[in-house]
């Protein structure tokens, strides 16, 4: 059984900074509540109050609410609509799928003159005969019922047929609680016991708790297909829908959800993963799966490992532990560990996130002795130091034009114009022949024998 404690109210007013004295609405829902009590003393200003989807039989213990405007009861097993006389300024009041057969108890609300608002859908009393019109009739400051609004005609000819109604009324109730009372004695007969007091609710039978406990201490062994068959069983057989019902389906599950949790705490527990092995070598795992790079900083002569953990994660969820040949780090209690490539030097190593990507990098300095090997930069040899027959024949030969030329080409003059008044043009002059048979085109000319004739 589940109580209203004191804690659950203050892990629910977390809106209200955990302060419920001054608390005005609280929701208390599926919380399998088995009885109200101690709302009224801790919590005078409340105006909205949820509790829906519990267990409890009753209304109670709401009387010294004064200022109660609004009060979810849906889905619960009230039978009895009583014990809110003292809520002076209550609203609205849903009662939705209870098991409310005495349809005369809603005259008690007659004295909460604030009322407008009631919900009975899902009761047996909803499906009374003159059900609507006795509710219309008995309460006169209604004005929606179900969710349906109340005409001022619906309401005249309710209160002028209300004494036959009302008779009407009394008798499906008194059908309504003798089929309870064989209801009632059918669950007694079923469980071959007697049926506890009202008062007596709230303490289990000792021999009942005695049989529970060596139950779960030495539970029957386990054979999946009895189990099978009893579930089935269990879902498959018809019933009524009564309050001991819905408590007997509601304790059914309860077991299947201890039962499974027995058989979890049963399962033997993963060995620790090993980290150092037993001759001190470190082991590489990446539990997190998330991926890393290393990476060399020159100037420093450090070593980079940059963990790409998520962007938005706190700071405080990581532990990072650098040693000389390796670097652990925590991510949410898993282990991400891998060896160093040289010796760092932990005291002087660094963490930091990046401000972009949140990445996490470490920057851990090499020791002190540790021999960095330097990049050979090739030395480029000046041009001109290069012999013509040492040049590469593969080597790109370029020409160089002189700074006081003009860097761009003149197209416009490539072609030299002719005007009218040069007169025609006239063909080159060539000289006579000379006596190897060549004819020359100035006196500079040399005659090459490597070059052949022309013709």
């Amino acid at each position: 059984m589940v109580y209203i404690t004191e804690d659950l109210v203050r892990k629910r007013a977390e809106h209200n900074e955990g302060q419920i004295f001054s608390l005005e609405e609280v929701s208390l829902h599926q919380q399998d509540i088995e009885r109200m009590e101690h709302i009224d003393r801790w919590c005078r200003d409340l105006r909205i109050l949820y509790l829906q989807s519990n267990l409890i039989p009753r209304i109670e213990n709401v009387g010294r609410l004064k200022k109660l405007q609004y009060l979810n009861l849906a889905l619960n097993n009230i039978e009895v609509i009583e014990n809110l006389e003292g809520c002076e300024n209550l609203q609205k009041l849903d009662l939705t799928v209870n098991f409310v057969g005495r349809l005369s108890s809603v005259e008690s609300l007659q004295h909460n003159v604030h009322l407008t608002e009631l919900f009975l859908t899902g009761n047996p009393c909803s499906q009374f005969e003159g059900y609507r019109q006795y509710v219309v009739a008995a309460l006169p400051r209604l004005q929606w019922l179900d969710g349906t609004e109340i005409s001022r005609s619906e309401r005249l000819r309710a209160s002028q047929r209300l004494e036959e109604v009302r008779r009407r009324v009394w008798e499906q109730e008194e059908e309504h609680l003798r089929r309870r009372a064989r209801e009632k004695e059918e669950e007694r007969r079923k469980k071959g016991g007697c049926w506890p007091a009202p008062e007596e609710n709230r303490e289990e039978n000792q021999e009942e708790k005695e049989e529970n406990r060596k139950a779960e201490e030495n539970p029957a062994p386990n054979d999946p297909e009895e189990e099978e068959r009893l579930e089935k069983e269990f879902w498959h057989t018809p019933c009524a829908f009564t309050p001991e019902s819905r408590l007997e389906t509601h304790r059914h599950l309860e077991e299947k959800k201890k039962a499974k949790e027995r058989q979890t705490e049963k399962k033997p527990a993963s060995l620790p993963r090993t980290l150092i092995t037993a001759d001190g070598r470190v082991l590489n795992t990446n539990e997190p799966k998330l991926d890393f790079c290393f990476s060399e900083d020159e100037e420093h002569n450090s070593i980079v490992l940059t963990l790409e953990v998520y962007r938005h994660m706190d700071t405080s969820l990581m532990d990072v532990d650098v040693q000389p040949t390796y670097a652990r780090v925590k991510v949410k209690g898993k282990i991400f560990q891998v060896v160093l490539p040289a010796e760092v030097k932990p005291d002087s190593s660094t963490a930091r996130r990046s401000q972009t990507t949140g990445h996490l990098v470490l920057s851990m300095p090499r020791a002190s002795g540790e021999i960095k090997v330097a990049k050979s930069v090739p030395r480029r040899t000046p041009r001109s130091s290069i012999s013509p027959g040492r040049r590469s024949r593969t080597e790109p030969q370029r020409l160089e034009a002189e700074p006081s030329r003009h860097t761009h080409i003149d197209l416009a003059n490539i072609v030299r114009r002719h005007s009218a008044q040069e007169g025609p043009l006239e063909a080159p002059r060539m000289d006579p022949p000379t006596a190897g048979g060549h004819s020359g085109f100035s006196e500079g000319f040399v005659d090459d024998p490597d070059v052949p004739p022309l013709v």
